[in-house]
């Protein structure tokens, strides 16, 4: 009688699911230093699972070609660390000229507060209102100490062999695990749908990768290529890091104009400083108002809202890494519930 009363009444029902929703977040929350790398590597896999395929196809085992692509990806990374390493020890030779002219500025800024300040008293005063002691502005906290971050080197350690570790098993038992969940969750009449529901999951995303691996490769391209003609050094490493940081939305080209202003105050004088992070931002906004339209909407079609929900949620539960991967668990999500529209069509065979 009483697994009766469970599954026949929708309340009680509903109200067992958002408990069990709202303890499964606060567990993705409390462990995001393991379950964050486990879910970026997944998603990875899922959209690199083209490329297994393509390597089993041309007679490599399971296991040689989830190696292969695992290899591949950290010798990537090794490349671009490699590259990258010069414009790091720049900036790190120039990190006092650069706290000098950050310094200069909120001096000016504390300034311009003084002054409207005094000038409040003024006004007070004449207005016969008491006087409010004035406030000392600061000179502004001081950048973060390369020890903090010698002490969260550890904790990267961990979550990238994690992610090594996830993504290579993901890669190598992803058909027998979509095999089993179809099994699992369904009736046996349902097994087919549910699986041909998870192969579409992954055909879906590995779309959505390679239409905004395509946008984002050009606007690196167009990016160095400008930097270049204003002689910034390094401008194919920052062509690499904008197109890399592009797939985290907002977060990531806020991070890149914050990079290509320190740039440009390295580099550059006078307003010069400005043109590094005022030609990204030009880039970004063409990217943003044409290109990702233009190619992403004809691939994949969702709504808006949804993407900024999603946004906004994975980054307030995981940050950065919760930016990278709000859109491809979206687009998981809706094409398992068979609810994704594709090319402007959505999809009737589903519930």
């Amino acid at each position: 009688m009483h697994r009766l009363f469970v599954n026949d009444d929708p309340t009680l029902r509903m109200a067992v699911i958002v408990i069990a929703l709202i303890l499964s977040f606060a567990a993705l929350k409390i462990g995001g230093d393991i379950f964050a790398p486990m879910t970026l590597a997944i998603v990875t896999g899922v959209m690199l699972a083209p490329v297994t395929d393509v390597f089993e196809r041309i007679g490599f085992s399971t296991g040689l070609a989830a190696s292969t692509v695992l290899i591949l990806g950290v010798s990537a990374i090794g490349i671009l660390a490699i590259l990258a390493e010069p414009v790091i020890w720049q900036i790190a030779e120039e990190l006092p000229r650069i706290q000098y002219e950050l310094r200069s500025i909120i001096a000016e800024f504390s300034n311009l507060i003084r002054g409207l300040q005094e000038i409040n008293r003024e006004v007070e005063a004449a207005l016969g209102a008491a006087p409010t002691p004035a406030k000392d502005a600061g000179e502004g906290g001081s950048l973060p100490s390369i020890t903090s971050a010698l002490f969260m080197a550890p904790l990267v350690l961990a979550q990238a062999l994690v992610f090594c570790g996830t993504l290579f098993f993901f890669l190598l038992t992803r058909k027998g695990m979509y095999a089993w969940l179809s099994l699992w969750i369904g009736t046996p009449d349902d097994t087919a749908d549910i699986l041909r529901r998870f192969t579409n999951a992954e055909r879906l995303v590995a779309r959505y990768f390679l239409a905004i691996s395509s946008i984002n490769a050009g606007l690196g391209a167009a990016l160095g290529g400008a930097l270049l003609l204003i002689n910034l050094p390094g401008p194919f490493v920052w062509a690499t890091v904008a197109a890399l940081l592009n797939f985290v939305l907002y977060v990531g080209p806020m991070t890149v104009t914050a990079g290509l202003l320190v740039a440009g105050i390295v580099a550059f004088d006078d307003l010069m400083v400005l043109a590094p992070p005022a030609i990204f931002l030009a880039l970004n906004m063409l990217e943003a108002q044409f290109a990702t339209p233009a190619l992403v909407g004809r691939h994949i079609s969702v709504n808006p809202l949804l993407i900024f929900v999603s946004l906004v949620f994975w980054l307030w539960l995981w940050g950065p890494i919760g930016g990278i991967i709000a859109i491809p668990v979206l687009v998981i999500a809706l094409a398992l519930l068979d609810i994704f529209a594709v090319d402007g069509e959505p999809d009737k065979s589903g519930p």
